[in-house]
């Protein structure tokens, strides 16, 4: 007989990721708009300012982890509708079972194992 169903737990485990995840999101929106304010409050001429370069470096950084962590959130709403469909845990590769040890480290995961590493290969 069957345990019970994992997908609450998967889930639950989804939601609470898709939530850090929103807080980070407003978190460095949150420092972008300040460094985006206190850059207003000077005239800033980057090529010529010491201190320009830096702030140019700072807005990019923030720019681009804000850009990682929706992609993540895309991640994990694509992982919330496999689960729904009823095709989360399946590697979209080769169609086999993703381990549950990988999905426990990466919950969005889409591949197995040996079809993430053939993928990373082929970009190499």
């Amino acid at each position: 007989m069957p345990g019970p169903s994992p997908f609450p737990a998967v889930r639950a485990r989804l939601a609470a990721d898709r939530a850090d995840t929103l807080a980070r999101v407003a978190s460095l929106r949150r420092d972008f708009d300040g460094i985006v304010a206190a850059n207003a409050l000077v005239a800033v001429d980057d090529e010529h300012d010491p201190e320009g370069g830096t702030t140019a470096f700072e807005r990019a950084h923030v720019a681009s982890l804000i850009a990682q962590e929706r992609e993540h959130l895309d991640e994990l709403d694509r992982a919330l509708e496999r689960l729904e469909a009823g095709r989360y845990g399946c590697c979209e590769g080769c169609g086999g079972t993703i381990p549950p040890e990988r999905l426990e480290i990466r919950p969005a995961a889409t591949t197995c194992v040996p079809c993430a590493d053939s993928h990373t290969s082929d970009n190499l």
